[in-house]
């Protein structure tokens, strides 16, 4: 009934307001006609390429109100298409990442809790804008049990060059399973600035961002679970681990970046001069007030020995300032050429000093690194390229070599290819962590990760293929310590370990729709593969997508329909297993998941620019065996009925 009656009341206002035929920006001049004072309405409409989106690096795209399977893909909690990511039971909960080369290489060292970063926007991330009249963007869908998603944007100009821009995400949803509520903030607010000569442009946000989760750790007796036994059809009679644990995750940044042309008109040569400033704190808490659990009958320390009987309550906290300052030469000829140096320094710190008996672990890690690099940049006709050398001048080393090509052959054709070679500091919770549970203290000294990487991109009419080779040493990960007597009593011990060896990793993604009248037929296949003398990196060899569905006007074109059905497959594999204690994914290899099909049904519409979704998600679950997971100890979503729409409104 909560979705039929949504459906009406969000219905019926769009199909009444969709009789206006279109929308226009209206301006009046006056004008006299033979001397008579004479006024004269002159409608104009304001084109799409003013309405503009742009990324910290400068590349453009449009705001865009269309309905196409991309963005049935993308209708979700990320906002963005997650081939390649296994989501967990409820939303607003983890990822299990099925597609490594979806992973991003920098340099620098990181915060960590990776696990808890999904829906953490950084800087990269932020978009600002330059529209022509108001807008706004409304985004709501139904969670799974009680709860809602929504995303509210709205975005100004109060001149030809001053844009504002604030939203917030927010959701909350209780999930099917105890203890798994989820509840999330993402507030954003953006301007972008230039002057009226276009000598001075500035982009600036401000971001605050929240994440709390309950933690339950998982299901204790996959048996039941696997048994498909009718009296846990309702999945709140599950046993969990825990029933009163929690980790929470926030941060906020204050980011500028602005460039000024140093000759006061712009010509041949062009010399600029650039800033960039990065402010961020962010801190995590995993939270358990009772610290035994029970799985039947027995009594499980989960992660172990802890130092408090009760009321757990580990803080990582941590500060990071990055400055960069550049000087630019721009040759309409020879393309851009930008020198660079930057200051980066953080704090990662804890409330107090730990002493054992043969190790200390400190308060806090602090670093501070500075950095000179340069990057030239071409674009001249059917070229595109980026060369990119940066490397630290301090004493920590670090280094990045980034060069990327692109060749459009026409309009439907593009060639891609880019090779890196990153000398990586280990993320901050690698080298240090402190928590109420014995085990879960550590003091390291890892070494540099070592990463080479190249990547190729095909885009045509006929197909779209993703081609990556990684060569990985000493690559850091956490891994499963528990011993067999451990493990025989449910006790879960993670820390973190650096292989020794090298692993290569080699994927190859293809693309391709087929249409055939008003039916299409999208595919989207991934194969991996990975040499490696132990299993470190663990991925799927095959990860598929195939969706069928048919799209058509109804109504005198006053209604565009989308309809179908959507198959997403990956074949089994020893998955990563997640930890709320550290935030992050272990690696283990007792238990293989995957090798199940998942079946969604799906009918969008759009009137107007309002769309319109509707999906039964992983119909097919009660009819194929309860073998459907999102990690080892978690199931993942059952058969759930969602409802949603995107609504856009432009004055």
């Amino acid at each position: 009934m909560r979705i039929i009656f949504y459906l009406c009341f969000l219905v019926f206002p769009v199909v009444v307001f969709s009789q206006q035929k279109r929308e226009r920006i209206a301006t009046s001049d006056s004008q006299n006609v033979s001397g008579d004072a004479t006024k004269k309405e002159i409608q104009k409409l304001a084109t799409i390429d003013l309405y503009k989106v742009v990324t910290i690096e400068n590349d453009t795209t449009y705001i865009d109100t269309s309905l196409t399977i991309q963005k049935e893909y993308s209708h979700n909690y990320l906002r963005k298409d997650i081939f390649g990511l296994l989501p967990f039971a409820n939303d607003g909960q983890t990822y299990n990442t099925l597609q490594y080369s979806l992973t991003d290489f920098s340099p620098y060292p990181e915060f960590g809790f990776k696990a808890k970063h999904f829906n953490f926007l950084e800087a990269n991330q932020i978009r600002y804008y330059s529209v022509a009249t108001p807008v706004t963007e409304l985004y709501f869908k139904t969670t799974v049990r009680k709860g809602q998603s929504v995303d509210a944007f709205v975005t100004l100009n109060t001149s030809e060059n001053l844009n504002l821009s604030i939203a917030y995400k927010g959701l909350r949803s209780e999930g099917e399973y105890l203890n798994q509520l989820s509840s999330t903030g993402n507030f954003r607010f953006t301007t972008n600035y230039n002057t009226k000569n276009k000598r001075y442009f500035a982009k600036a946000h401000y971001t605050f961002q929240d994440i709390l989760n309950e933690e339950n750790g998982g299901i204790t007796t996959i048996e039941n679970f696997e048994s498909e036994d009718p009296n846990y059809n309702n999945r709140q009679r599950f046993e969990v681990y825990f029933n009163d644990a929690k980790s929470f995750l926030k941060g906020k940044r204050i980011f500028l970046d602005h460039n000024f042309r140093i000759n006061p008109k712009k010509g041949d040569n062009n010399l600029y001069v650039a800033h960039q400033f990065n402010y961020e704190n962010k801190f995590f808490e995993y939270n358990q007030a009772t610290v035994p659990s029970t799985v039947g009958s027995e009594i499980v320390f989960r992660f172990g020995e802890s130092y408090l009987d009760s009321g757990i309550n580990d803080q990582t906290r941590y500060n990071k300032m990055y400055n960069k300052l550049g000087l630019t030469y721009e040759n309409t000829t020879l393309g851009r050429f930008h020198f660079f140096v930057d200051d980066f320094r953080t704090n990662y710190y804890y409330n107090q000093i730990l002493i054992f008996d043969d190790r200390t672990i400190p308060s806090s890690f602090s670093q501070d690194i500075n950095s000179a690099g340069g990057q030239y940049e071409y674009r001249h006709n059917k070229w595109n390229g980026t060369f990119l050398y940066s490397r630290s001048v301090t004493a920590q080393s670090l280094s990045n070599l980034d060069a990327k090509v692109q060749y459009d052959l026409n309009d439907e054709i593009q060639l891609a290819f880019q090779y890196q070679n990153v000398n990586k500091l280990p993320n901050n919770n690698y080298n240090l962590h402190q928590s109420s549970f014995v085990q879960y203290n550590w003091s390291n000294d890892f070494k540099n990760e070592k990463i080479n990487t190249i990547k190729a991109n095909a885009i045509s009419p006929w197909v779209d293929a993703e081609l990556q080779f990684s060569v990985l040493n000493d690559h850091l990960y956490f891994t499963d310590a528990s011993t067999t007597e451990q493990k025989n009593v449910k006790t879960q011990i993670v820390a973190p370990a650096q292989y020794n060896g090298t692993i290569n990793y080699l994927s190859l993604k293809i693309s391709r729709e087929l249409k055939f009248g008003n039916f299409a037929l999208d595919n989207t296949i991934l194969y991996q593969k990975t040499e490696q003398q132990d299993a470190i990196l663990n991925v799927p060899e095959i990860v598929t997508r195939n969706t069928i569905y048919y799209s058509n006007y109804l109504f005198k074109k006053a209604l565009f329909l989308q309809t179908g059905i959507s198959l997403n497959y990956f074949s089994s594999y020893y998955a990563n297993e997640y930890n709320p204690v550290i935030g992050e994914f272990f690696v283990q290899n007792e238990k293989q998941i995957g090798n199940h099909p998942n079946l969604d049904f799906f009918i969008n519409a759009k009137i107007q620019r309002t769309r319109i979704y509707f999906k039964a998600e992983h119909f097919n679950s009660s009819l194929m065996g309860n073998n459907f997971y999102a990690s080892p100890n978690n199931p993942s979503r059952d058969f759930t009925i969602r409802f949603g729409l995107i609504w856009n409104f432009f004055n």
